[in-house]
């Protein structure tokens, strides 16, 4: 019986040297570290150390989240990934009206510098990387991220992390926009340029087909959508007047990881491959790090089930194997029980264990690119990659990413996929473990974390401390000049970063920019 692939390629069932005919491994491979790196971003990969082992952790209050932060630690992880609450994400103050019921839900409560403190107290930030998955308002978390570090001693020189600061992804499939495109754009441009000058180890983006893949993208689709991304950010930064050599070695990306292994594989070294030619040829990077494509994995949440949750354990072994045979650069696990609720203390050290088996425990980082060669990774990895160029084309032949989203494009595509998953899954062609088949009569009980909803109440009040105790003088000045800068051409972080250290909210300095710049309200093309 035929089978095809997540991306609606055949897949054969027994694959020889006649599926590499007239294949040039030294055009096709090269070596590991070298370009078109399809074998690894590094000569040597994890034969001399393992991944950034990265837990996703943030949930109700700023304390609560500094506590499983500091477990983690101790638990072994090697990076901190922080998750924000949707008022966070969207630019709202707790105690705004809109905000209602969604305070510290599926991440931390951020409204100031003052609960950006207690986030990392007591977590050295010159000795931890810090990941935050934050978009919209990205430049504001980066600068309190700074302010804190500043106030504990630490130069910005020596800050590492990433901001995912990915606003075009929003527009196609997750939805946490604030400010139209072209500002969005501007902004991550100032981005940019503030941290070449100030904070030169960070990652300034993370651009991400994650989203897409939990909006339903096939692996084609999310390379493809993603690479477009990037490659509308990389001419922004250029048509700023920034050099692509001075800003590329900063930029990563972000990517899920399936259940199907090979076809997973064979996906990660495609976005390599096709992204080493496009800095190269389009944009004539000269600089080696330009090339690379590197990128942090999150195993498949959309795969997770409510039901025998306990199997999740296995799909995320599976999926965290399938991120590292693919040479990812960092990892998050996802918890067994987060199809059901926020993952408990147990469930969150267990998903890092199953990181830690990988590592230690498997063969899988004795040697670089284990499956360099194979018959089928090899044939895979061209097909998804033809099928991720000419997506990319069509997007091409629109005029770029941004003129693509606004006629609704990439998000009409990832919809028909959805809908394939979601027929194939109903009919049980598509065979879900313990929801569509092997299903038990009763589930066992399973008692969820819950977020207290006390959290909403406690952080207004909070709010209510600050702003009766700062100097609200030196707040309106530097909002002031904030909007100035908005309105014309100077880099907004450095008067952001003065309203912030004055203990403007992060609601108000969005505000700010929404008076100047507006909202994005989408259309409904097709």
């Amino acid at each position: 019986m035929a089978r095809e692939s997540e991306s609606g390629l055949p897949i054969e069932p027994v694959y020889g040297p006649d599926a590499l005919e007239g294949w040039d491994p030294r055009e096709k491979l090269g070596e590991p570290g070298s370009y078109p790196f399809t074998r690894g971003v590094y000569p040597s990969m994890y034969t001399g150390r393992p991944w950034t082992m990265r837990q996703y952790a943030g949930f109700g209050t700023a304390t609560e989240s500094n506590a499983r932060y500091k477990q983690l630690i101790a638990n072994g992880t090697m990076g901190l990934s922080v998750a924000f609450d949707l008022p966070t994400q969207m630019g709202h103050d707790s105690d705004a009206a809109i905000a209602s019921g969604e305070v510290g839900k599926v991440g931390v409560a951020i409204d100031s510098i003052d609960d950006m403190r207690v986030l990392f107290g007591g977590i050295p930030l010159d000795k931890v990387s810090t990941s935050m998955t934050i978009n919209a308002p990205a430049a504001l978390l980066l600068l309190m991220y700074q302010l804190v570090g500043e106030e504990q001693g630490v130069p910005a020189d020596k800050l590492t992390g990433t901001i995912q600061n990915d606003v075009l992804k929003e527009y196609i499939a997750r939805g946490t926009y604030i400010f139209p495109p072209k500002p969005s754009l501007r902004l991550i441009a100032d981005i940019f340029k503030y941290c070449r000058a100030e904070i030169p180890k960070w990652n300034t983006i993370s651009i991400s087909g994650y989203h897409m893949a939990e909006a339903g993208a096939s692996p084609a689709q999310e390379i493809a959508f993603t690479l477009a991304d990037g490659i509308e950010y990389v001419r922004t930064a250029v048509a700023a007047g920034m050099d692509v050599d001075d800003f590329a070695p900063r930029l990563s990306f972000f990517f899920v990881s399936r259940t199907t292994i090979l076809e997973e594989v064979a996906k990660f070294r495609a976005a390599r491959r096709i992204w080493a030619k496009v800095m190269r040829d389009e944009f004539g990077a000269k600089n080696p790090k330009s090339l690379m494509l590197r990128f942090h994995t999150q195993t498949a949440g959309v795969q997770l089930t409510a039901q025998q949750p306990e199997v999740n354990l296995v799909r995320v072994a599976v999926q965290g194997l399938a991120a590292v045979l693919g040479g990812t650069q960092s990892l998050h696990t996802n918890s067994f029980d987060e199809a059901i609720a926020l993952p408990t203390d147990k469930s969150a050290r267990l998903a890092l264990r199953t990181q830690q088996v990988l590592a230690y425990e498997t063969d899988v980082t004795a040697t670089v690119d284990p499956f360099a060669g194979s018959y089928v990774v090899e044939k895979m990895t061209d097909e998804v990659e033809a099928a991720a160029l000419e997506l990319m084309e069509k997007v091409e032949d629109m005029g770029g990413a941004v003129n693509a989203i606004e006629r609704g494009f990439q998000k009409n595509e990832i919809e028909r996929s959805a809908y394939r998953i979601a027929l194939e899954t109903d009919s049980a062609e598509r065979v879900v473990v313990g929801v569509n088949r092997f299903q038990l009569e009763t589930e066992e009980p399973y008692e969820p974390l819950r977020v207290d909803p006390a959290i909403e109440a406690q952080q207004a009040d909070r709010l209510a401390k600050l702003r009766a105790e700062r100097d609200q003088a030196a707040v309106d000045a530097a909002l002031v000049e904030l909007k100035k800068a908005a309105e014309g051409t100077d880099n907004v972080l450095y008067p952001m970063k003065d309203a912030l250290r004055a203990r403007a909210t992060v609601g108000e300095v969005c505000d700010a920019l929404r008076e100047v710049w507006g909202t994005y309200v989408p259309t409904n093309a097709f």
